[in-house]
């Protein structure tokens, strides 16, 4: 039997032993793997839950959708409120931490409806390694991590995916909309919605897959791209269109980071005495 079949027969057991489940889905790689493998372990015992708000990504909430259907695991959409929080509004560094609160809690009171006993989400063992306050909410919350237990890392769950025949399994990292939002500029539904338009204008007219539009002080637009896609963004005809669209978006200024797409980079401004109470690490951003 080779690794990844045993990681696979100790996931399918992992959550076998929790009972009836709710898998926190987001549609991510990491969350999909959990909410197919919740299916297979507990059939109609388990239910996938999407949190949907208006930090969710254009187009994020039809995935889920349309994986849960492909999964066949029962799915709700439940509206998360964490925008009327004054914390999660003034976008310190533990922002992630009051958005996870929120849902954990909105799910908690869910519980006896869904009509399950444990709560499980997708982080894995690399998110150990990284400084995630949304962690701290899942462990003040009971909620337990399936593929941590199983021994999953990243890569694991990206070649069980593939195994699977999930369509995300090659799908790149898809965080909230508020983390491209730079800490201490405060997060509001319509600076979320500026980023998120910005994003899909780049997607649709250029093709890329992976990139950022971060929302720096002054309503400053901060574009990272793949270091090969910087030359053709570059061009005066596309600089020029990309400029004024996000402009009529918002944006004051327009930035091309020659720097080149690095996932998390916002984190690198954090105190240090936040790194070290999260573990003393940095964490891309990611969404499970």
């Amino acid at each position: 039997m080779d690794i990844l079949t045993e990681k696979q027969r100790q996931l399918l057991d992992v959550l076998s032993s929790y009972g009836r489940v709710a898998v926190a889905f987001s549609a991510g790689v990491d969350s999909t793997v959990v909410a197919k493998a919740a299916q297979l372990a507990c059939g109609a015992d388990a239910v996938a839950v999407t949190a949907d708000s208006p930090s969710l990504a254009s187009g994020e909430l039809d995935e889920a959708k349309q994986l849960a259907q492909q999964i066949g695991i029962r799915h709700q959409i439940v509206r998360t409120q964490e925008f009327d929080q004054n914390a999660y509004r003034a976008n310190a560094g533990d922002r992630c931490y009051h958005c996870k609160a929120e849902l954990y809690t909105r799910l908690e009171g869910m519980q006896e409806a869904l009509d399950v006993d444990v709560i499980v989400n997708g982080a894995n063992l690399d998110d150990r390694g990284d400084y995630r306050p949304g962690m701290q909410a899942a462990s003040e919350h009971a909620v337990r991590s399936p593929l941590i237990e199983a021994g999953f890392t990243k890569q694991d769950v990206r070649d069980l995916a593939r195994e699977w025949d999930l369509p995300v399994w090659d799908k790149p990292a898809s965080p909230c909309l508020s983390s491209r939002i730079a800490y201490g500029v405060e997060v509001t539904q319509d600076r979320v919605r500026m980023v998120d338009a910005a994003e899909q204008f780049l997607k649709q007219t250029l093709g890329l897959r992976e990139l950022r539009v971060r929302l720096e002080a002054n309503e400053l637009a901060r574009i990272e791209v793949p270091i090969e896609d910087i030359p053709r963004l570059a061009e005066p005809t596309i600089r020029n269109a990309i400029d004024a669209r996000l402009r009529s978006l918002g944006f004051r200024t327009v930035t091309l980071d020659l720097a080149g797409f690095r996932s998390g980079n916002l984190n690198e401004v954090l105190p240090l005495e936040t790194l070290i109470a999260s573990g003393g690490r940095q964490s891309p951003d990611s969404s499970t």
